[in-house]
Formats: structure tokens, C-alpha cells, sequence
């Protein structure tokens, strides 16, 4: 009974999306999330329920013996997560369009990234873009600047938009004033369904790619390292995350556990008050996820199809109102989901500790000014590195 309620309220955000022209693994994924917020799941993975992850290979090791095999880049994309505008540090704009090192911007790096690889490696190492309905066109038009990119057909896919639920009545929220603020971007967890619901993934598949490396646009120390795709291949994994040894900087970030022998990811928005002092306790808790995610392919497309269209994925709960610029605007639920989550949806998933350098994300104005110091240089291959006689980038804060 209570499940036909349920599923008769989702009816109504099932409308609201196919209006709206979103794709069947959006609604799915969707569904997923909301029947599990509707059943009076809290999303909450309690202390009592999960193990340290101990049992992490380190990169140092890795390197030390892998062969590495730049055969595979004709197997690989490249892609960058590009849909955040940078609101918490009061843009309006696509936060890859900020200038980093002298005239480049994030997409200037990355765009340089690539072309550099295709010419060391003389393979066409494919990149494409999740872009948001707030970035595509800037970004786009930016990239127009380097042909060689900009020619590909299949450069961006857009992630999906996800009605946000009313939280007295269970329907989509209602706001006539901006009918904009009754959708909420679904998290990057939206990575599967946009992959799946945009048909780019079963076009890399039939184009024979096989492995994909995903990362943070805002993060210019996640490039393309062959030594860690041999490793991925070698070991024959589905699903593999980057992570990074916690220090008291990060004790706040979602870090590896294990639950019942499977790798999973806890988020702080999982973590209830009574579990605070454990989920932040980095001697116990040791890694955190780095977001730089390897996905073999064919594995995910036989995960989405093991589950129907698509992957099961931990629900996140926020509480928010419809109107973000009004307290007093109707109160809200919405409903996201963690691409790095999906680690405990592959049985054959793993982790490996990388070294900090492949971890600079920019989340505030403070870790931008970092970037654009002498703490930082260019490499002629156009990535982010400590500069020399720099061990460990320093912790800037504006007040």
C-alpha cells in the first residue's frame, strides 16, 4: 500500500520530467532515489555497519612494477565533469572558464592536456565533456579556440535536471515566481544515466572504447596517467577510485570504507551526529575519495542492465527551499546522488592511494589564489605541479 503512494506521488515528477524532454535513465535513476527517500530511508550509513579500508595499493608500488601500456589510450576517454558554475565563489559562469596561469584557463590546460598526449603518444586519446544546461554554451564557444578539440561530433553530452520535491506534500515543488528553481541538478551521480540516457555511452562502446578516466574540470592534477590504465587493466577491475591519505584538512570529505567485504563511499551528508567523531577521525578512517574515477565500460553497461536501466545508486537527502535567495519560500527535499558512490554497485571494484599531486581541487576563492601563485607551475605538457623545492601545497584561507 504505502509503495502504490509512493509510487503515485513519483508519477506526478515522472510527468514533470518527460515534459521537460529528459531522457528514460534519467527518470529511472530518479526513481530509484525518490522511492528510497519515500520508503523513509535516511541515506545514513551508521558506524556500526561499516569497516575501515585498510587493504589500499599505493601508486609509489604500482609504478615500481607495472609495464606501462600506451597501446590502451586507443581504448580510453578522457572525461571531464563540467557543469558546475562556481556559485559558492559568487560566479554565474562556468567555473572552467576561470584564468588560472596567466591567460589559461582551466579549459585552456585541459584542451592542452589532451593535445600534448595525442602528440607524446601519437594516439587520438578521446575527451569528451559532461556539460550542464548552465555551462554548454560558454564552454563550447570557448573551446572553438583549438580546432583539433572542437571538431569531434562527440565532445559534450549535458547532464540531467531533477524536480525538486516538496517536502510537506511528496509532488514536485511549485514556484510560479522562477519556475527555474523547481529543478535541482541530480549530482554527479548523474554521470550513469547522462552516459547512458544521451546515448554516448553505447556510442563509445561501439566505437571499441573500453576504458574511461573521469574527473573534476576544477581539478588539474587529474591527467591521464598510463602507469595507473595499465594498472586498471591489468588487474581486470570494473570500477576504480583514486584515493588520498586523509590529513585534518579533509576530515570533513567522504572517505572509503567497507561494508560487508565491498568497497563503499561514506559522505559526511551520510554520517549521523552520533558518528561525527569516528567519520572524522582520519587515523581510523585513512582515505578519501579524490573524485578521479576509472570505469570500464562494458562493465557499466552490464550493471545498468543487470539493473534495469539503470545503477542503483545511495540516495543523498538535502533540505533546502525552492527559492535559495528566500527562507521563507516552500521547503524542499533534494534528492542527489555520488558518482564515486557507485563503487559498491561493481563486485569487482578497487582503490588505489595516489599522491597529492593528483588532487588540486578549486572549491573557494582561496584555493584559486593558491593555483595562481608560485606554489604551482606549468609543466610544457600544461599540467598543474608543485613548483621545485615545494612539498606540500599550503592551506589559504580569505576572510
Amino acid at each position: 500500500f504505502f509503495l502504490k503512494m509512493a509510487e503515485a506521488k513519483f508519477a506526478a515528477c515522472e510527468s514533470k520530467m518527460r515534459e521537460s524532454g529528459l531522457p528514460e535513465a534519467a527518470i529511472l535513476a530518479f526513481k530509484n532515489s525518490y522511492l528510497l527517500w519515500a520508503s523513509g530511508a535516511t541515506g545514513m550509513i551508521s558506524e556500526s555497519e561499516i569497516e575501515p579500508a585498510t587493504d589500499v595499493p599505493n601508486i609509489k608500488d604500482i609504478k615500481s612494477n607495472i609495464t606501462p601500456q600506451p597501446s590502451l589510450l586507443s581504448e580510453t576517454v578522457v572525461l571531464k565533469l563540467n557543469g558546475g558554475l562556481g556559485t559558492g565563489m559568487g560566479l554565474d559562469f562556468a567555473k572552467s572558464l576561470l584564468t588560472v596561469k596567466g591567460n589559461d584557463t582551466f579549459l585552456d590546460l585541459t584542451a592542452k592536456q589532451v593535445i600534448a598526449m595525442r602528440k607524446e603518444f601519437k594516439a587520438n586519446v578521446r575527451f569528451i565533456l559532461m556539460n550542464s544546461f548552465s555551462t554548454s554554451k560558454d564552454t563550447m564557444e570557448y573551446l572553438s579556440k583549438y580546432p583539433e578539440i572542437i571538431s569531434d561530433p562527440n565532445l559534450e553530452f549535458v547532464q540531467n535536471k531533477v524536480p525538486k520535491i516538496d517536502a510537506s506534500t511528496g509532488l514536485p515543488g511549485d514556484w510560479s515566481k522562477n519556475p527555474h528553481n523547481e529543478w535541482c541538478p541530480p549530482g554527479h551521480g548523474d554521470l550513469y544515466a547522462a552516459l547512458e540516457g544521451s546515448g554516448t555511452l553505447d556510442k563509445l562502446l561501439s566505437d571499441g572504447v573500453k576504458y574511461m578516466f573521469v574527473s573534476n574540470s576544477d581539478n588539474l592534477g587529474a591527467t591521464m596517467d598510463i602507469d595507473l590504465l595499465s594498472y586498471f587493466a591489468e588487474k581486470d577491475l570494473s570500477f576504480m577510485m583514486e584515493c588520498c591519505e586523509r590529513t585534518v584538512n579533509d576530515k570533513k570529505g567522504g572517505h572509503l570504507c567497507v561494508r560487508n567485504g565491498q568497497n563503499i563511499l561514506r559522505e559526511a551528508a551520510q554520517c549521523a551526529d552520533e558518528d561525527e567523531a569516528d567519520f572524522q577521525d582520519i587515523s581510523k578512517h585513512r582515505f578519501f575519495n579524490t573524485n578521479n574515477l576509472w570505469i570500464r565500460l562494458d562493465k557499466l553497461k552490464e550493471e545498468i542492465e543487470r539493473n534495469k536501466g539503470f545503477i542503483p545508486l545511495p540516495m543523498i537527502k538535502n533540505k533546502k527551499t525552492i527559492d535559495p535567495k528566500d527562507e521563507n519560500s516552500t521547503k524542499v527535499i533534494q534528492l542527489e546522488t555520488a558518482m564515486g558512490a557507485a563503487i559498491e554497485c561493481f563486485k569487482n571494484s578497487g582503490a588505489v592511494c595516489v599522491e597529492r599531486d593528483r588532487f588540486a581541487p578549486v572549491k573557494k576563492c582561496g584555493d584559486l589564489l593558491t593555483l595562481r601563485s608560485d606554489v604551482y607551475s606549468v609543466t610544457s605538457d600544461s599540467r598543474l605541479v608543485l613548483s621545485q623545492g615545494v612539498t606540500e601545497a599550503p592551506a589559504m584561507n580569505i576572510d
